[in-house]
C-alpha cells in the first residue's frame, strides 16, 4: 500500500530525533524575553559617563572614610617633639638626629608595634642626593629582628662613632640596604639601628648626630599629714 506525501512527512516527523531546545527557545516558550546585549554594554558615551562617576563618587568616599595613612606632611614633621613625647611615654630615651646639614628632610615618624610584638621607634629622613636614611630602636628586641631589620645584611667590620660606641655593618648586597647596628650587652637598654640606602659616609654622619630624648620624672606628690 503506497503511502502519500503527508503519510510519509508525518512519519519522518515521528522518526526524526529530538533536539534540546536553545536557551532563547526555552525563554520564548516560558514568555521570558531572550538575554540580549545589556544596555550598558552597548558602550554608549552616556553609560560610560554615568558608570565613571560612580566609580569616582565610590573612590572619593573610600577617601574620605579611611583618610590618609600619614596626613602630616614632611615639611611638618616634628621629629623632636615627637621622640620626646614616645619617650616619656615609653620611659625610653629615643634617639633623632640634630645639626644634620642642609638637605636632610625627615619623612616619617612613628612609634609601632613590629613583628614579634616588638614596639619600635623609628624616624626616617632623605639625604640630600635622595636616599633614604632612618633610625630604628626597640628594647631587647632579640636576634631575629636585627635580623630582619636588615634585611639578613652580611656583617662586614665595624664603625664607631664619635660618642664612642662601635656599631656592627651589616651589608644586603643586591638589594642595597646598609646598616650600622649597636646591640648593647645590657638588655635594659635599647637596640638602635641606622639603616637605609644611603652610603657608609651618610649612614656614619646619621648615627654621629643621634640625640636621645631626655625623659623627665614626675616629682612625686607630697603625703599630708
Amino acid at each position: 500500500m503506497s503511502s502519500t506525501p503527508g503519510d510519509q512527512a508525518e512519519t519522518a516527523s515521528r522518526t526524526a530525533p529530538l533536539r534540546e531546545p536553545t536557551p532563547a527557545e526555552l525563554a520564548a516558550q516560558q514568555g521570558v524575553p531572550a538575554r540580549g546585549a545589556s544596555h550598558y554594554a552597548k558602550g554608549s558615551a552616556a553609560n560610560m559617563a554615568r558608570s565613571m562617576a560612580v566609580i569616582v563618587a565610590i573612590a572619593l568616599g573610600l577617601f574620605f572614610i579611611a583618610g590618609r595613612p600619614n596626613s602630616t606632611t614632611p615639611q611638618s614633621l616634628d621629629v623632636p617633639g615627637t621622640a620626646q613625647f614616645r619617650a616619656q611615654q615609653a620611659g625610653q630615651p629615643f634617639a633623632y638626629p640634630t645639626g644634620l646639614p642642609d638637605g636632610w628632610a625627615a619623612t616619617n615618624v612613628r612609634y609601632v608595634r613590629s613583628k614579634g610584638d616588638v614596639m619600635v621607634w623609628n624616624a626616617g629622613y632623605t639625604t640630600p642626593d635622595g636616599q633614604y636614611v632612618s633610625v630604628q630602636q626597640a628594647l631587647d628586641p632579640g636576634r631575629g629582628w636585627v635580623d630582619t631589620q636588615t634585611n639578613n645584611g652580611a656583617r662586614v667590620g665595624t664603625l664607631t662613632t664619635e660618642d664612642g660606641r662601635v656599631w656592627a655593618k651589616r651589608d644586603r648586597e643586591g638589594k642595597v640596604q646598609r646598616s650600622p647596628v649597636d646591640v648593647p650587652k645590657d638588655s635594659t637598654k635599647l637596640t638602635t639601628l641606622v639603616t637605609g640606602t644611603g652610603s657608609w659616609a651618610q649612614l656614619e654622619q646619621f648615627a654621629d648626630r643621634l640625640t636621645p630624648a631626655k625623659i623627665t620624672k614626675a616629682s612625686p606628690s607630697s603625703n599630708p599629714g
